[in-house]
């Protein structure tokens, strides 16, 4: 999938890996997205502080810096390789892995033109951790729309990231310091939700859950609350039976591999406090049945997580925000919450 440009991006730093693989400083890479909303904004914000590991984005460093400017932030932009041992990031410096816009940028205003930029960032960052030049990938608001009105088939990073990966599923995970939210389908029409739901699907998706539960979060014996597809989980079957014909067998066959299920139970029910004080993560049915309710929780503080990658991938838990791009009052405590969760996921993976 990677263009001819991804590939000569990717050159600047194929040849020599050894210094990212020794050093103990972790890099992270982060991709600001669509480059007339918010994701410049908050990279040339957060930049402003200092960071134990090495930040490095992968962007146009002119546009970068030309939103720096217009926010009025003291920025100096290092156009590097990855071939380089990794540092501490330091206030108002700007480690840049140089990818070009295809098109002059209006902030506020998407244009397609620009959407092969915004993918290829995520091919160079993603190969960037996959070849082990980095240890976690970190990703700013795109917009979807705009994307595929360039003519690319776009349904999120959490997709586009399996595919480029070569992983047959993954699961999307929101999580703050209040609870966590996966869910079992994600970005697809609500009139396509049941017919995408499947015993094999949540058996999936609840395997990988709990794995990754206990190998990036440290969570010894995941308990997972499992929401229904339907009001009062179907009531008996009286409000639909995807309870009865798919959820329920799941999770009998799971408990006999000794996995520890509450549920299905109603999600109106799910999310109160004496059931998520129950489990380490609870799982939706679909999108917006799981997201509302930690975002409502938790919004600029949540940080979206993709589980089952051969790499780490967290987000920010926010939009593009194109009425407020160059405005300078993005919040970024999303994006320090993703940097906070991936270094940590990255230094437990590590050993550290």
């Amino acid at each position: 999938m990677a263009t001819e440009n991804t590939r000569r991006g990717l050159r600047r730093y194929q040849e020599v890996r050894p210094a990212a693989l020794t050093n103990k400083c972790l890099r992270l890479v982060v991709t600001p997205g669509e480059p007339a909303g918010v994701g410049p904004d908050i990279c040339a914000s957060i930049s402003q502080q200092s960071f134990d590991y090495e930040l490095v984005a992968v962007a146009d460093p002119a546009m970068l810096a030309a939103r720096a400017q217009l926010l009025n932030l003291p920025l100096r932009i290092e156009e590097i390789s990855l071939n380089t041992t990794p540092a501490p990031s330091k206030p108002g410096l700007l480690k840049v892995l140089p990818v070009a816009l295809a098109a002059p940028v209006v902030v506020g205003h998407c244009d397609p033109a620009n959407a092969a930029y915004v993918l290829q960032c995520l091919d160079v960052a993603q190969q960037a951790c996959s070849d082990g030049m980095a240890q976690a990938l970190v990703t700013g608001p795109v917009n979807k729309a705009a994307i595929i009105d360039a003519g690319y088939a776009f349904s999120g990073h959490t997709e586009y990231l399996a595919q480029r990966t070569g992983t047959k599923r993954v699961v999307m995970m929101l999580a703050s310091d209040k609870f966590r939210v996966a869910l079992a389908t994600t970005h697809i029409p609500l009139s396509a939700v049941s017919a995408a739901l499947s015993i094999d699907l949540l058996r999936d998706v609840i395997r990988i859950t709990a794995h990754d539960l206990r190998t990036r979060f440290a969570v010894s014996d995941p308990r997972i609350l499992v929401c229904g597809l339907n009001p009062h989980a179907g009531e008996s079957g009286h409000l639909g039976t995807e309870e009865q014909t798919i959820i329920e067998p799941c999770l009998a066959q799971l408990r006999a591999d000794g996995m520890r299920l509450l549920g299905p139970l109603p999600a109106d029910t799910a999310f109160t406090p004496k059931y998520l004080q129950q489990c380490d993560a609870v799982l939706a049915m679909f999108h917006d049945q799981g997201l509302p309710v930690i975002k409502h929780a938790s919004f600029g503080t949540a940080v979206n997580i993709t589980l089952g990658l051969p790499i780490i991938r967290t987000s920010v838990d926010h939009g593009t925000a194109l009425d407020i791009a160059g405005s300078g009052i993005a919040d970024v405590g999303s994006m320090l919450t993703a940097l906070q969760c991936a270094a940590a996921m990255a230094a437990s993976q590590r050993g550290n």
